[in-house]
């Protein structure tokens, strides 16, 4: 009962944005109205707690998702504040993949960008609930009611207006809770920690009454109860809107919507206590679920402290040589100096300590419960995704989705002595982050790194030389790119040998045909059921993928086809599954040599905002980059650009477009599919 208490009042909570939203402002304010710290960090003046990195505090812009705990009437919060640009999107997803809940934090300037969409569209993929609270209602062109717009227009969402604000841009001053019909106004001399509760003004008093009643009718909608309630003209209580705006909330029928100025201290405490009233804690969400390692059967845990152990390694770090790995405990008690089974390793490893985290600074505790997130040393094989449980209760949990990289630059050391290290160091940049890989070029002898953009590499060589002294020489960017097929064709190939005295034989036919673009490889098969074992159409399938690894073109990796299996022949007194995969794989590489291979490249979808004077010039010069422009927004003052460009035509794009805009443009960039390289 002790351990169902703790846990109903727990509450595994995110904030996620679009850069430049306000996201890390909104978590310094909650940390500090909690009492977790005592100051007021900016991240402008480099002093923000959760962003703690030196690359963090000299960009102003965070990279790494930090994790902290605080305390707010009786409720405890584990937090992570994850990235907001594109190129660190890899941190958003694995803390998603462990959340409860989020918040998303809009600008109400510029309103749904397209990185709030991406995050937003990540947190549906892992049905997480969510709060909106749109920030900078005190900034010049803001505009709440247009944001709300933009998220049912952008978003798909049924968004429920909890707040209004009181005064627009630097006459913003507060917010009316139409739940409670009462003002709600801070005291900047306090930096926000006072406020006092008004009578909502006069002037505002019928606008206040319509959204309440919307809000009322909204949330009727949605519960039976209430219904009835609604339509026989009964008044419905306080209590009974904030159950059944948790009940939708938890079920993701809709999203309450909450305003504020985190940069002026206005509206966080209502923002925490909505955390508290329509998030989920561990005992709301479903139990969680995962296969059995040997058997594959479903397995179940429920949030219990009772439970045999199970949890999620979601993220890596290395501190000081040291690795450090980030748990989000499912179910039962993790002890110091117990043993853990890692079913991909099929072994198990000893925690060495547990520490409770706050952004880097670190806390021992000699235990950790269910639905806690924290930190653990000892565990020297373990990487991002892997499952953790008890050895006599084994479980596979839904592993997380790895993005793929789209440039790469060539790096070297200064001294040919520090190779190894160089080496050494890439190793370790690698285990934190799946986004990043490393590769030894056979042909040139280079050392070539791939990321998610021009930022994430920069950022990547940058630690490599304050973290680790290292002084790099780093080669133009280069794109990864993909091949893919133009037309259908149908091959076959056969694969007959004697190996060690055992007879492989197996021929094997496919067609072969281009699948849409982004959909990647599908294999099917047309034989009649029991025309080969299930091991066979195993291997046919192994075959085909290892195959479309190196292209026909120039070696790179295959995409958007799809592979229909037509017909195979196998001995039948000695099937060999290894002479299956060897003639998928073959046949697959001849089909594609006669199917019009051609070159994919990575396209970008581009967001770009300036003002309306310099849209002309923008516009011709990403017609010179041989971008697609697909929608000219005007904005007030500002006109806001949609395009889809070839990455290779992007680079330095930041300062051309400075240039074009005399410093006033900003632009946004995110991976949209691979396309034919334009010539």
């Amino acid at each position: 009962m002790v351990g169902e208490k703790r846990l109903a009042r727990t509450r595994n909570i995110g904030f996620m944005a679009h850069i430049d939203a306000g996201k890390t402002t909104v978590t310094e304010r909650v940390l500090f109205y909690t009492k977790k710290t005592y100051r007021l960090g900016e991240v402008d003046d480099g002093t923000a707690t959760m962003d703690w990195m030196q690359q963090e505090q000299e960009r102003g812009i965070t990279i790494t998702s930090a994790v902290t705990a605080v305390e707010w009437k009786g409720s405890i919060f584990h937090i992570i504040d994850t990235p907001g640009h594109v190129d660190f999107t890899m941190e958003v997803e694995r803390s998603l993949r462990v959340l409860d809940g989020t918040i998303a934090i809009f600008s109400a300037v510029e309103g749904v960008e397209p990185q709030s969409e991406t995050v937003w569209h990540q947190a549906d993929k892992y049905r997480v609930p969510k709060l909106a609270f749109v920030n900078k209602m005190d900034r010049i062109g803001s505009d709440f009611f247009g944001t709300v717009k933009m998220m049912v227009e952008r978003l798909g969402t049924h968004p429920l207006i909890t707040q209004i604000p009181i005064g627009v841009e630097d006459r913003f001053v507060g917010v009316i809770d139409l739940i409670r019909s009462k003002g709600i106004v801070w005291d900047e001399q306090s930096l926000g920690v006072d406020f006092k509760e008004i009578s909502i003004p006069k002037e505002m008093e019928q606008e206040a009454s319509l959204y309440r009643s919307k809000l009322v009718e909204s949330i009727a909608e949605l519960d039976e109860y209430l219904t009835e309630k609604y339509l026989n003209g009964e008044e419905i209580s306080e209590s009974e809107i904030k159950t059944a705006l948790r009940k939708a909330t938890l079920s993701m029928k809709a999203v309450p919507v909450l305003c504020g100025a985190a940069l002026r201290n206005q509206g966080i405490q209502p923002l925490i206590d909505a955390i508290v009233d329509y998030l989920p804690s561990p005992l709301d969400i479903p139990a969680v679920e995962g296969t059995h390692p040997v058997t594959g059967e479903r397995e179940v845990r429920m949030a219990k402290d009772e439970e045999s152990f199970t949890a999620l390694a979601f993220k890596v770090m290395m501190d000081e040589g040291r690795k450090l790995v980030y748990l989000r405990i499912y179910s039962g008690v993790l002890k110091v100096g117990t043993e853990v089974y890692n079913p991909r390793l099929k072994r198990g490893e000893k925690i060495s300590r547990i520490f409770q985290m706050h952004a880097h600074q670190r806390t021992r505790v000699e235990e950790a419960k269910t639905g806690e997130i924290v930190a653990v040393m000892g565990l020297k094989e373990t990487t991002t995704g892997d499952s953790l449980c008890d050895r006599s209760h084994p479980m596979f949990l839904e592993p997380i989705d790895f993005y793929k990289p789209v440039m790469s630059v060539a790096v070297e050391p200064r001294t040919n002595r520090d190779q190894e290290k160089l080496t050494e160091s890439l190793e370790k940049l690698s285990e934190e982050d799946p986004t990043f890989h490393v590769h030894l070029d056979e042909d040139t002898g280079q050392t070539i790194i791939s990321g998610m953009g021009e930022l994430h590499l920069d950022v990547l060589v940058n630690r490599l030389q304050t973290e680790y002294h290292l002084k790099v020489n780093v080669g133009r960017p280069q794109v990864v790119y993909r091949e893919t097929i133009e037309k259908e064709v149908e091959a076959s190939a056969k694969f007959m040998k004697e190996m060690e005295e055992v007879k492989h034989f197996a021929e094997v036919f496919l067609r072969i045909s281009p699948n849409g673009r982004g959909k990647g490889t599908e294999f099917r098969s047309e034989l009649a059921e029991g025309t080969l074992p299930a091991e066979g159409l195993l291997s046919i399938e192994e075959g085909i993928k290892e195959s479309s690894t190196v292209g026909v073109v120039l070696g790179y990796p295959m995409t958007d086809l799809r592979v229909t299996l037509l017909k195979a022949n196998i001995d039948k007194d000695h099937p060999s599954m290894l002479a299956l995969k060897i003639a998928s794989s073959n046949a697959l590489r001849e089909g594609c040599r006669k199917a019009q291979p051609v070159l994919m490249e990575p396209m970008m979808e581009v967001n770009i905002i300036v003002p309306e004077e310099f849209m002309g010039e923008v516009v011709g010069d990403l017609k010179a980059r041989k971008s697609s422009v697909e929608a000219i927004t005007p904005k007030g003052r500002v006109t806001m650009i949609k395009a889809t460009s070839p990455l290779t035509r992007m680079f330095g794009y930041s300062t051309d477009l400075r240039s074009l805009t005399q410093g006033r443009g900003t632009f946004s960039m995110q991976f949209s599919r691979y396309d034919k390289k334009i010539s």
